[in-house]
């Protein structure tokens, strides 16, 4: 972790990266661990999946939010340990959101990253829990903080509460 690097991601939307700007990702074709949780839903988000895919059908309410419904799967592979994962997760380990219609939720996107708000800044490090489980970590050339762009959508600064974090 560094002393936090305060950088403009997009035209008027800073974070401070408090990660090793050495560190590298790249999604690889084994790995659906970002899969196997269930994502939290921001109002454009609702918006969004709703011309993509049916609301009613793919999302739950969890503590008063809307979230994307994890759903048992029937296979081995591709799935936490109590056999569920995400409902878009495809049979052949792709996003049908992203596959299909190249969009996906805020904080699907933000994956491995987290992001936290401190004092009206976000505050972005990896998640603790990716250095175990996510394999795309380290094993490519693309540096994480030279496309912060790619995981850090625009529309994250509007979100009112962007947080990846959710409070037991």
């Amino acid at each position: 972790m560094t002393d936090g690097q305060r950088i403009e991601v997009h035209p008027g939307c800073e974070a401070v990266v408090e990660f090793d700007p050495d560190l590298t990702f790249k999604c690889v074709d084994s790995c659906t661990w970002c899969c196997q949780h269930g994502v939290l839903l921001s109002d454009p988000d609702l918006v969004g999946l709703a011309k993509r895919a049916n609301v009613n059908e793919a999302t739950v309410d969890f503590r008063g939010q809307q979230a994307v419904k994890r759903e048992p799967k029937d296979r081995e592979n591709d799935v936490a340990p109590d056999g569920a994962a995400c409902f878009f997760l495809r049979d052949d380990g792709l996003c049908a959101l992203h596959a299909e219609h190249d969009w996906k939720p805020v904080r699907c996107s933000v994956f491995p990253l987290s992001v936290e708000l401190e004092d009206d800044d976000l505050h972005i490090s990896i998640r603790e829990e990716a250095h175990d489980h996510c394999e795309g970590l380290d094993v490519s050339e693309r540096r994480v903080i030279d496309h912060l762009d790619d995981f850090l959508p625009e529309r994250l600064w509007s979100i009112a509460n962007p947080e990846t974090a959710i409070e037991p």
